[in-house]
């Protein structure tokens, strides 16, 4: 995930443009159509796959001691029975290594107004502080533990606990899809939770972050 401005990879698996092309100043990724320019094709190609509606998400993932949070935005749900819901991670990022080891991740839903959280977790987190009863802070802002133990912000509309059942590589990024084994409105052991989410939560459009194309 890249805000305006940024540049070089973004290790935690959510970085700039997955493809090459002007924007990365490499080739561009075919197919091109025949009779069309190459350059003018994939630059309106990155806008139409940019225009594409998405909710904003931060993952969380965990094995051993070592904890990660990262912005990301391709979350959905793929299947009823069994409930599954997919997320996508850069093929180089510290959070899929996490994930393959431990086969577990968790999703935090942020409501619109937190929409400058995100940014913190577009790189690996370094700041991890947290008890034995994995309460704490990771990149300054509180989490605690989802039910499998992975890391939930403090601030989350709400929550969904993950374990991975199938796992495609895709070239410049690796989906996992996980069956929802526990979740929640709020965080998890809110005793506050809200019957239901806040009317407006996170997407892509409320921040000038961009991803894909």
């Amino acid at each position: 995930m890249t805000p305006p401005g940024a540049s070089g990879p973004d290790t935690s698996g959510a970085g700039g443009p997955a493809t090459g092309g002007p924007a990365t100043g490499g080739p561009v990724t075919g197919p091109v159509p025949a009779g069309r320019d190459a350059v003018v094709y994939d630059r309106m190609r990155r806008r139409l796959l940019w225009s594409l509606p998405t909710g904003l998400y931060v993952l969380g993932s965990r094995s051993g001691e070592d904890r990660n949070l990262m912005t990301i935005s391709w979350v959905t749900q793929v299947a009823t029975r069994p409930k599954l819901v997919a997320v996508s991670v850069e093929a180089g990022a510290v959070t899929r290594r996490l994930v393959e080891e431990s086969g577990r991740f968790a999703v935090t839903l942020l409501p619109r107004a937190e929409r400058a959280l995100v940014r913190r977790f577009v790189k690996p987190v370094e700041s991890v502080e947290v008890d034995d009863a994995d309460i704490g802070t990771m990149h300054g802002e509180a989490v605690v533990a989802a039910p499998s133990g992975v890391p939930v912000l403090r601030a989350a509309a709400g929550w969904l606990d993950c374990a991975v059942r199938e796992q495609l590589a895709l070239g410049s990024h690796v989906v996992f899809v996980g069956e929802v084994s526990d979740c929640g409105f709020g965080y998890p052991g809110d005793p506050d939770a809200p019957d239901g989410p806040p009317e407006e939560l996170l997407r892509m459009e409320d921040t000038r972050m961009s991803y894909g194309g």
